[in-house]
């Protein structure tokens, strides 16, 4: 009687470690964190065009990151004081 075989990879126990620690509820709290960080830097990297830093050394990049970060927030806190209504009415016009 033949039998089939199953491989089983070298790297299944690890795999498994990973499964294991997804379905825990600290990672999927971890995961809505690091959710709102990356979209915060998707939005930094295609909207205001920050996928290439233009001033030279660590001190320019660190200004350019902080001007960008800076203006985002400023957009954030205008969409959270602008009511409702008027950004519809504003959108319109």
């Amino acid at each position: 009687m033949q039998f089939r075989k199953i491989v089983r990879s070298i790297h299944e126990a690890a795999r498994d470690e990973a499964r294991r620690i997804a379905a825990t509820p600290e990672y999927k709290q971890s995961r809505r964190q690091r959710k709102k960080v990356e979209m915060l830097f998707a939005h930094l990297k295609r909207i205001l065009k920050l996928d290439r830093l233009r001033l030279r050394g660590p001190s320019g990049a660190h200004d350019e990151f902080l001007m960008a970060a800076t203006a985002q927030n400023l957009r954030r806190m205008a969409k959270w004081l602008t009511p409702e209504g008027k950004q519809a009415s504003q959108a319109a016009t």
